[in-house]
């Protein structure tokens, strides 16, 4: 037995970590894995609502803690929204166990263009790196094992938060304003449309998002409103020119107590002007 790496650990290769271990391991890659034929969608969890709202000087995202197997809640606190590096977040929607090792190799392939390159990739770089993990996905996803996640960030080149979304054939789409993905994303959109400002400061964004969250829980059974017995909130992430935060439990505890205060007087939420 010998202490040194493998060789090919020691030449010269590419600056995709997902292309190297492609190359070398390709066993590990979340999509060249075998699975027997049929859908296998309702015997893995899923996860659901991934909200992304822009404003001037960054992006927030913000995703409710359920999954779902079938009828069944299987999570209450389930995590769906990432740190992808320094300025930019990943949230899930799909087969959670499928997603949250996209999302870890998505981190690698960051990490490791960072070191081989000495420089961060752009936001366009990002998710296009995050587009190729997904097609790599497809053929789980034809078996009903989908990953559809919603990436964000702040982009130092054009100094503005971006979103993006995606479909299940590695399709990337950029967002204006705000977007949702998820089986209430529907719902979440609705609510964003009626209460989002280009003006909201950092606060207002993160109420918007919950507001959207509680919305889509409130007409979508797999998707989990606040937990007040339980003290289960949304995970929120803000990303500005100084980089990411996940902004506290407690923070984020006394705007979803504040929002279902008002609920309690207009349970359809905040009305949007008429102008």
């Amino acid at each position: 037995m010998s202490d040194r790496l493998p060789a090919s650990f020691m030449s010269p290769g590419t600056s995709s970590f997902a292309d190297f271990l492609g190359d070398h391991q390709p066993d590990l890659l979340p999509g060249r894995r075998a699975v027997p034929a049929g859908n296998a969608g309702e015997l893995a969890p899923h996860g659901t609502t991934i909200v992304a709202a822009t404003f001037p000087g960054g992006v927030v995202m913000a995703g409710d803690r359920r999954a779902t197997m079938g009828n069944i809640i299987a999570q209450r606190d389930i995590e769906k929204v990432f740190p992808a590096d320094e300025y930019s977040v990943v949230g899930i929607a799909g087969t959670a166990g499928l997603a949250v090792e996209m999302v870890r190799l998505f981190q690698t392939e960051l990490e490791h263009y960072e070191k081989i390159e000495g420089t961060t990739l752009s936001m366009d770089g990002k998710s296009n790196r995050l587009a190729t993990l997904i097609r790599a996905n497809l053929g789980l996803a034809m078996q009903g094992l989908a990953v559809v996640p919603l990436f964000a960030g702040y982009d130092l080149t054009t100094d503005q938060g971006r979103i993006f979304s995606y479909d299940v054939t590695g399709g990337r789409y950029e967002e204006t304003a705000f977007h949702s993905v998820g089986s209430g994303s529907l719902f979440a959109r609705g609510a964003l449309k009626k209460i989002y400002r280009e003006d909201l400061d950092a606060e207002g964004c993160v109420t918007a998002a919950i507001q959207a969250l509680y919305d889509a829980a409130d007409d979508d059974s797999a998707t989990g409103g606040p937990d007040l017995a339980r003290r289960i909130f949304p995970v929120v992430h803000v990303i500005t020119a100084d980089g990411g935060r996940r902004v506290p439990d407690d923070e984020v505890a006394a705007i979803a107590d504040r929002i279902i205060a008002a609920r309690m007087q207009r349970p359809d939420g905040p009305a949007a002007a008429l102008t």
